[in-house]
């Protein structure tokens, strides 16, 4: 076949496009917003466990908590000297935070003790951090410092476990490689956590545990848990998978919701694929009369597939990318940030992975040229008198 016959097929496939250009119109409509939202879901999603990855980057490799009751409660801070004995671990830091519920805005904040590996993990916007055993200084996340209407140099008044109120002066407003972290994070000195939650000497949150090796975690938690058989030794592998089942779960579920728009898909591919219409048929009735072979009628349906297919779908991708990295994902983020009153603000930064891509072309893109190709074969291979007869 030459050229001149590939160009003259391409001409006549423009043309046949224009000529149904409603039906195409609305075919590419539906296809694109299939593309978009499932694309959307699938960006989001995808973004949100690599922000995961970066919050948990310069984590421990274990966490220890007491448990009583199957409720984390504070652990005795000696237990990290036995701990710290066990071969393969490098050092046992206690931590010291909570949830403090202001019932001003009716939002929860994450209280921290300062601490130098928070120091390292985090850029400061303005200010600084307040020092470990500084007392009267806080620094706060964006969405609290919004919240509070206060900026550098302003008072934040906390009310203490003991109905004291304490206040701060705010000497940092901060973020992180990813807001997620920051947005409702509160930083006051030790000695201020422990006065806040009213936490008793010898006492801690949890213990950090860093290992020289990580694939050695699994080996010392055994031991700890074994030693402790109240406390839960939490592995940083099961916080990642954590947050891969939580973003994937959320993410199905908001597939499920749009499941009417996906089987308006499955239905529109459903009926291209069951056969042609009337008008479709007498013109490839005519065109096998004046002398297209079938190769020329399935490369015009290949193309004309493929034109609106693939229209659709780089239209569809485009506009998902554009929602959730320009705009934030305002459709789909609530549901998949999960509930707050005090939403982390902030654009993720773009990480799209080539596979999924490829997974949603093989699930859209060459089902609907398939499903244009083979009833156009059918009735290629009839003879045209039979095909225009009907």
């Amino acid at each position: 076949m030459s050229l001149n016959s590939h160009i003259n097929v391409l001409d006549f496939t423009l043309q046949s496009l224009l000529r149904r250009k409603f039906k195409n119109l609305g075919i590419l409509l539906v296809f694109t917003l299939i593309v978009f939202i499932t694309g959307s879901i699938l960006f989001l999603s995808y973004s949100f466990k690599q922000e995961a990855m970066l919050i948990l980057k310069g984590s421990p490799e274990l966490i220890v908590q007491k448990m009583s009751g199957g409720r984390h409660e504070l652990i005795p801070v000696k237990i990290s000297k036995y701990i710290a004995g066990i071969p393969g671990v490098s050092s046992v830091e206690p931590h010291y935070w909570g949830y403090y519920y202001d019932a001003l805005i009716k939002a929860n904040y994450t209280v921290v003790a300062a601490s130098t590996p928070l120091s390292r993990n985090n850029r400061m916007l303005l200010g600084r951090l307040p020092e470990k055993d500084e007392t009267g200084v806080v620094a706060l996340g964006r969405e609290v410092a919004k919240a509070r209407f206060v900026d550098l140099g302003g008072t934040v008044a906390l009310l203490s476990s003991a109905g004291e109120l304490l206040d701060f002066e705010v000497v940092g407003i901060f973020e992180a490689e990813s807001e997620l972290l920051t947005a409702d994070l509160v930083v006051i000195g030790l000695p201020d956590v422990i006065k806040l939650f009213r936490i008793p000497d010898g006492l801690a949150t949890d213990l950090a545990v860093s290992v020289s090796n990580e694939t050695e975690a699994p080996v010392i938690a055994a031991k700890i848990r074994t030693e402790f058989p109240d406390t839960r030794p939490i592995l940083k592998n099961e916080i990642i998978r954590t947050y891969d089942a939580v973003f994937g779960w959320r993410s199905g579920l908001i597939v499920t919701l749009f499941a009417g728009a996906l089987v308006a898909f499955i239905i529109l591919a459903w009926d291209k694929a069951s056969g042609l219409s009337a008008e479709e048929k007498k013109e490839i009735g005519i065109l096998k009369a004046i002398g297209w072979e079938t190769s020329d009628i399935l490369e015009m349906k290949f193309w004309e597939g493929l034109a609106i297919s693939l229209s659709s779908f780089l239209l569809g991708v485009i506009l998902a990318y554009i929602h959730v990295y320009l705009f934030g994902a305002s459709f789909f983020a609530p549901a998949l940030k999960g509930w707050s009153v005090i939403y982390p603000d902030f654009r993720l930064v773009p990480f799209i992975d080539p596979y999924q891509i490829a997974m949603l072309m093989s699930l859209t893109v060459i089902p609907y040229i398939a499903s244009t190709i083979i009833p156009s074969w059918k009735a290629a291979i009839t003879d045209p008198d039979e095909v225009m007869r009907g």
